[in-house]
């Protein structure tokens, strides 16, 4: 379900300026050693820290809510049959046995009834397949003779942006990871370590994870100017039960309820959106559990129901994610955090350093 404020702004009301020697392009490590930016939801008030502060950031009862969704290895590499010209796909979503929306390139390669092949450089397993259709976005639908084994055969995709890839790629992976499906990290989630996992709950900071695969628009650029022509592409989500009654229960307690990431802050969103267009009888009742897709586009203007604080990477100029995080703390508020950041050289992006609004 969309649900779009038609508010009179430009897509270039949320640009800055960063220099490109602050994209992290290694992550920090140990994990929670990346420096954190504080910023005062209402009056912009900033502070610096590092991530392992943040047990002292937080207060007693606080529920922090992570996407526990996993990349999967969507990268594929092989060439074009009988051609032999190289290709590349990254698969978005898998629609039906065998059959997949994916972005490809180059699009001049794998025109529709093309076929491909893709293997793995380091191991004999490979898998076939033909374009279907070519999408108005430009996006394929692309179907293998058979099932593709994508462990053996693909690898986790970085953004286009990060150039080196880890030496251990469980470093673009959450400690807290278990559900398979996203196509980019839910980054906020980077920094955590066990053992910061394990200070929180010991201080009595509550956690719940609920899930959001994190696809195509996560990296996807908005094309307009107009933001309110800007249409967000759907999502997979799924909230437990337990998860709903932990985010309700902190609710009628008047307990914070602080989202691990834009991921996290969409499906909650949509989810009370949901809810209140079901009953608005319970009003300890925020959230019910429930799963589908989600292509909620939150922009300033958008009032929120769920979280009470936030915590998130720095995002890229014109983002979805840089809307979203401005309507919850103010643009003008963001942008100067953000000019404030490149000042004191932050790191920025996926492998960058965080933001904690309160």
């Amino acid at each position: 379900m969309t649900r779009q404020r038609h508010n009179p702004m430009k897509t270039s009301h949320f640009d800055y300026s960063l220099p490109a020697e602050l994209i992290a392009q290694i992550p920090s490590e140990p994990r929670d050693h990346s420096r954190l930016m504080t910023l005062g939801r209402h009056d912009g008030e900033i502070d610096h820290r590092h991530f392992y502060d943040l047990p002292n950031l937080l207060s007693e009862g606080d529920l922090l809510i992570f996407n526990d969704s996993r990349v999967f290895p969507a990268r594929l590499h092989g060439r074009a049959d009988p051609s032999g010209g190289r290709i590349e796909l990254l698969l978005l979503t898998r629609l039906t046995s065998g059959d997949w929306r994916a972005l490809v390139r180059p699009g001049r390669r794998l025109r529709e009834g093309a076929r491909f092949v893709v293997s793995a450089s380091s191991a004999d397993s490979h898998a076939a397949g033909e374009v279907i259709s070519v999408e108005p976005s430009g996006s394929r639908i692309v179907r293998f003779d058979a099932e593709p084994d994508l462990d053996a055969i693909g690898v986790v995709p970085l953004p286009p942006y990060i150039h080196e890839t880890p030496d251990d790629i469980e470093r673009y992976q959450t400690v807290y990871s278990r559900s398979v499906g996203s196509v980019a990290a839910p980054t906020a989630g980077l920094h955590f370590t066990q053992r910061l996992l394990d200070d929180l709950e010991g201080k009595g900071i509550h956690s719940a994870f609920v899930t959001l695969h994190v696809g195509w628009d996560s990296f996807r650029p908005v094309a307009s100017d107009d933001v309110a022509a800007h249409r967000m592409h759907s999502e997979r989500w799924e909230l437990s039960a337990d998860a709903a009654s932990a985010i309700n229960a902190a609710r009628s307690d008047g307990r914070r309820v602080i989202s691990v990431g834009t991921t996290a802050v969409r499906l909650l969103e949509n989810a009370a959106l949901l809810e209140s267009d079901i009953s608005e009888s319970d009003s300890a009742r925020l959230v019910s559990p429930g799963a589908g897709d989600v292509d909620l586009f939150i922009t300033p203007g958008f009032r929120f129901r769920v979280i009470d604080g936030l915590i998130t990477n720095f995002h890229l100029p014109k983002s979805t994610l840089l809307m979203l995080v401005s309507a919850f703390c103010g643009r003008k508020n963001v942008l100067d955090a953000y000019a404030r950041a490149v000042e004191e050289r932050y790191r920025f992006y996926s492998f960058g350093d965080a933001m904690l609004i309160l």
